[in-house]
């Protein structure tokens, strides 16, 4: 199981889904020892595909730190915090997360759009 080291330890994202938002992005840096990117993969694709089929799932993202930096961060776009939080606590889910090498450790928070006059929308 991964060591969940928040991004920001005020307000973990045990704190963020709990709170009505849509829709959210979830932003998740993995953090974990070269030997076991591998075994980090696989458990990270068996936990996309359960994501994929949940409710209010929009898309994700996993992208690699350049260099031989294993580092990992994930980005998910969900409809609401209500869908992310449902995916987030299911029993199969939770189950799934002891497959995640030891070394792992994951840094979960829910971001919204911001809007920007002239530059983004939200």
């Amino acid at each position: 199981m991964p060591h969940m080291r928040p991004l920001d330890p005020a307000f973990p994202i045990e704190r963020q889904i709990a709170i009505d938002a849509s829709p959210v992005v979830l932003v998740n840096v993995f953090t974990l020892d070269k030997a076991d990117e591998q075994t980090f993969l696989q458990a990270w694709e068996v936990d996309a595909h359960f994501m994929k089929r949940q409710p209010g799932f929009i898309s994700t993202q996993l992208h690699r730190a350049i260099g031989d930096s294993p580092t990992y961060l994930n980005y998910a776009v969900w409809e609401s915090t209500a869908d992310f939080r449902a995916a987030f606590m299911h029993p199969e889910f939770r189950a799934k997360i002891s497959a995640y090498p030891s070394s792992a450790a994951a840094s979960p928070h829910l971001f919204q759009k911001v809007a920007v006059s002239g530059i983004c929308v939200a």
